[in-house]
C-alpha cells in the first residue's frame, strides 16, 4: 500500500493540509478578515453570519465550532478577529491549547484599517513559517475522517453508502476515527445505531440525544415532507425519511460505536466509530465534523450535491449513471458498476481507500479544485 504523508501538529494530531485561516469571532469582523486574506497569500477567510448576542448552549456551541475549526490538524496557524477583546481571546486560548501559532485582534478601539495592518503582518509571518513545514510519513491511525451523504436517492443506498461502509470498517480496522451523525436522518433506523452502541451508558445518551432531536421537530407541528425526505430524495426514489435513514445508516459500516459526541466535539475515548449529533444539511454537518477534528470527508451523493469546505477535503462518490454524467466535475470517484454488476463492493471499497490515499497525500478532490468553501455555522435558537 502506498505510504501517506501528512503534517503533524504540535499536539501529536495529524493534518493533510496545510491552512493559515483567518477567523472573524463575529459577523460583523467578516469584512476585515477578508480584507487580511486578499493582503497576504496563501491564508483563508472563514467568513460566517452568527456571533453576537447569543447565549447559553448556543454560544457554547459557538465558541466550540469556532475553537475546534482553529484547532482542526488541517490548519497550521491562526489570525483571530473578533469586535470585541474578551471573546477573540477567549477563542484564540482555546486554539492555543493545541500548541499551534495563533494571534487575536480586536476591532473595537482600533477600527478596521488599523486591525488589517496588524493582523496583515502576522498573518504575512504566519504563512511563511508554514510553508516550510514538511509532510513526514503517517498511518492511517493518525487520521480523523467524517462521513454524511446529500441528495440521495435509491442509488446511494444501494451503491455509493456500501462503498463508503467498506472504506469505514477498513479504516476502523487500521485504527483510525471516524465520525457520522445526521440526527433526524436516522428516523426509522434509530435502533439500529443504538444496537451497536458498544455500553449502556452510550445507548442512553444516544436516545436521549436523538429523542430531543425528534422531540424538537415534532413540537413545532410541522410536516416534514419536502424537507425531510428533500424534494431531491423523493425524484430520486426515496419516498419516507425510513427509506431514507436506512440508505444513510448503511455506510455507516458494522463496528461498534464507541462514542456520542456533542456537536463540534473532539473525541476523548481513543480512536474508532463515533457518532455526533448533528443537523442533516450538508455544510452544517461538515463544518461542526470538521470543528470536531476530521480531516477528510467522505459523502456519498446521488442526484449530486456540490458541498465543499475550506479546511476540510470532501470526496464524493455516486452510483447514480445520470449524475456521474451530468455532475462529473464534481464527482470523484464513479461507482455505478456496482448497479450492473461489473465491480464487487469490495472492489469498490478498494478504489474508494486508493483515492483516500491519494486525496490524503495533497491530491486536491472536486471540490477543492472547484473552489468550493461551505463555512456554515449551527445556531441553535435566536440571539438575545
Amino acid at each position: 500500500m502506498t505510504q501517506l504523508y501528512g503534517y503533524r501538529r504540535e499536539n501529536g494530531k495529524v493534518g493533510i493540509r496545510n491552512h493559515v485561516i483567518i477567523l472573524p469571532v463575529d459577523d460583523i469582523s467578516n469584512a476585515a478578515c477578508e480584507a487580511v486574506a486578499r493582503q497576504v497569500q496563501g491564508t483563508l477567510a472563514l467568513p460566517h453570519a452568527y456571533g453576537r448576542l447569543q447565549y447559553g448552549p448556543d454560544l457554547d456551541l459557538h465558541f466550540r465550532t469556532m475553537i475546534g475549526t482553529g484547532s482542526n490538524p488541517n490548519v497550521a496557524a491562526v489570525v483571530v478577529i473578533g469586535i470585541e477583546e474578551n471573546w477573540s481571546k477567549k477563542i484564540a486560548d482555546g486554539i492555543a491549547e493545541t500548541g499551534k501559532p495563533v494571534s487575536y485582534f480586536s476591532i473595537e478601539g482600533n477600527g478596521d484599517l488599523e486591525t488589517i495592518r496588524k493582523a496583515s503582518l502576522k498573518a504575512k509571518e504566519y504563512v511563511q513559517w508554514a510553508t516550510e513545514l514538511q509532510r513526514v510519513p503517517i498511518e492511517l491511525k493518525d487520521l480523523t475522517i467524517s462521513i454524511k451523504c446529500g441528495e440521495s436517492d435509491t442509488t446511494t443506498g444501494l451503491g455509493s453508502c456500501p462503498t463508503v461502509a467498506q472504506a469505514v470498517d477498513r479504516l476502523v480496522d487500521a485504527g483510525a476515527t471516524v465520525f457520522f451523525g445526521e440526527t433526524s436522518e436516522l428516523t426509522g433506523g434509530e435502533h439500529l445505531i443504538y444496537d451497536r452502541m458498544a455500553t449502556p451508558e452510550l445507548k442512553e445518551k444516544f436516545m436521549a440525544i436523538y429523542n430531543d432531536y425528534v422531540g424538537e421537530i415534532e413540537s413545532k407541528g410541522v410536516d416534514l415532507l419536502g424537507s425531510q425526505p428533500t424534494q431531491g430524495n423523493i425524484a430520486g426514489g426515496l419516498s419516507t425519511i425510513e427509506e431514507k435513514a436506512l440508505g444513510n445508516i448503511a455506510k455507516t459500516g458494522t463496528k461498534r460505536v464507541i462514542g456520542v459526541l456533542e456537536p463540534a466535539e473532539s473525541p476523548a475515548n481513543g480512536n474508532g466509530l463515533y457518532f455526533m449529533d448533528t443537523s442533516s444539511a450538508a455544510a452544517e454537518c461538515v463544518t461542526l465534523m470538521a470543528a470536531g477534528g476530521a480531516v477528510l470527508h467522505l459523502f456519498p451523493t446521488g442526484q449530486g450535491n456540490i458541498i465543499g469546505n475550506p479546511i476540510e477535503p470532501v470526496i464524493k462518490i455516486t452510483a447514480n449513471p445520470h449524475t456521474a454524467k451530468t455532475m462529473s466535475e464534481h464527482i470523484d470517484l464513479d461507482v455505478q458498476g456496482l448497479l450492473t454488476r461489473e465491480i464487487t463492493l469490495e472492489q469498490a471499497g478498494d478504489q474508494l481507500m486508493e483515492l483516500i490515499y491519494r486525496t490524503v497525500n495533497g491530491r486536491f478532490t472536486s471540490a477543492e479544485a472547484l473552489g468550493h468553501k461551505e463555512f456554515v455555522m449551527t445556531k441553535l435558537y435566536r440571539s438575545a
